[in-house]
């Protein structure tokens, strides 16, 4: 080769191509790709975006979609099942008192059809009084099931009546001595509008079936938009959450107390007290039994705040209490097999109660000795 100039050398086009001195300069002027000072994909972090495959940013996109509609969706679930109503303290003064000889002047005697299809005749004061159904003394006030006519081949007669004064709201005081039980009974304490029902709303502060011995079931029943799927605060045991007459058979929302809180049991420990406070917070019922009925509640001043946490609790939270229970009378009745206590899985499966509800109402008196209730008092208080 000739001794001539060689382009790109480091220097001037004279200098000499043997010094050793000299730099070969690439022929390439930026040897690295478009966007200067790029860190090539496979060697970037897992965490940066831009060594992502397509794939993965499909992937990564998707997933975060979902979790903001989890987000949107869960967020205002939990703050909705967390609210609970706020049941400050109020003042409730006497309105009224249900006692002593006059106890069943304030009532009307129902004396219609069965609307639950028992084997039952509900029959007039003037019967009631004939037949020993129902009086009142000083100290209390008794209503009953006829146990002594042999044979009832069209139902044995028995006693609903209904107060003539109807509330809205309020806190009801049942003093309680004796509650019915016995086969084929279904005797019921409860506030409704038997003439707009289900419209305004029923509330059974005592309901059981039979025997009784499984305990009290507090329940509430309305029309479609009252829900207890929410926070609660009682001690029983909360059945069914959809409190729309149609649905569950009517079954209603539903709290189930001990043993001790109905019955043979109850009953044995000399009765106790039920309190119910209807207001547009919520419906809460308490029991007590005989022997620790607070003091408030004996000296006529009662404080639902000092009880503690209640028996059954239905909060306002899905359910509109103003709207849904109105013009309530307090009703007390002892029904006779009918739609519930007639159930197989009641009569026969829970209690073992012989031959067929109707055969046994119809032949048996002495069955329906214990088939009575005996009250202290009703008292009612409003707040003001």
């Amino acid at each position: 080769m000739d001794n001539q100039q060689l382009p790109y050398l480091n220097g001037d086009s004279g200098a000499n191509p043997s010094d050793p001195t000299l730099e070969l300069k690439s022929p390439i002027i930026n040897s690295q790709p478009d966007g200067a000072g790029d860190t090539p994909a496979n060697s970037r972090p897992w965490y940066n975006p831009l060594g992502w495959s397509l794939l993965v940013k499909l992937l990564v996109s998707t997933a975060a979609i979902v979790i903001i509609l989890l987000v949107a969706i869960l967020v205002p679930y939990q703050i909705v099942s967390n609210r609970y109503p706020n049941y400050i303290p109020l003042n409730y003064t006497l309105a009224d008192t249900y006692s002593g000889p006059n106890f069943f002047e304030q009532f009307t005697y129902f004396t219609d059809e069965d609307p639950t299809k028992g084997f039952v005749v509900y029959v007039n004061k003037t019967t009631a009084g004939h037949l020993n159904l129902t009086y009142a003394s000083e100290t209390s006030a008794i209503l009953r099931v006829d146990a002594s006519t042999p044979n009832t081949r069209s139902g044995r007669n028995s006693v609903r009546i209904e107060s003539r004064n109807t509330y809205d709201s309020g806190l009801f005081i049942f003093d309680i001595i004796h509650t019915p039980f016995g086969c084929a009974t279904w005797p019921a304490l409860w506030l409704t509008d038997g003439y707009s029902w289900p419209t305004n709303g029923e509330i059974d502060v005592l309901e059981t079936t039979n025997i009784g011995s499984h305990g009290n079931e507090v329940s509430i029943h309305t029309t479609k938009g009252c829900n207890m799927d929410v926070k609660r605060k009682h001690t029983g045991q909360a059945i069914f959450k959809n409190c729309d007459n149609s649905t569950n058979g009517n079954s209603g929302c539903a709290v189930i107390g001990d043993e001790y809180t109905y019955g043979e049991a109850m009953n044995n420990r000399g009765g106790g007290v039920y309190a119910l406070e209807l207001r547009d917070a919520g419906i809460r019922a308490w029991f007590f039994p005989r022997v620790a009925v607070p003091a408030d509640v004996a000296a006529g001043n009662p404080d639902p705040s000092s009880w503690g946490v209640a028996l059954a609790d239905f909060p306002s939270t899905n359910c509109d209490i103003a709207t849904h229970f109105k013009n309530l009378s307090i009703i007390v009745n002892i029904d006779l097999c009918g739609e519930l206590a007639a159930q197989k899985q009641f009569y026969e499966t829970m209690y073992h109660c012989p031959a067929t509800c109707s055969s046994f109402v119809a032949n048996n008196p002495g069955g329906f000795v214990d088939a009575y209730w005996e009250f202290n008092s009703f008292k009612v208080y409003r707040a003001y």
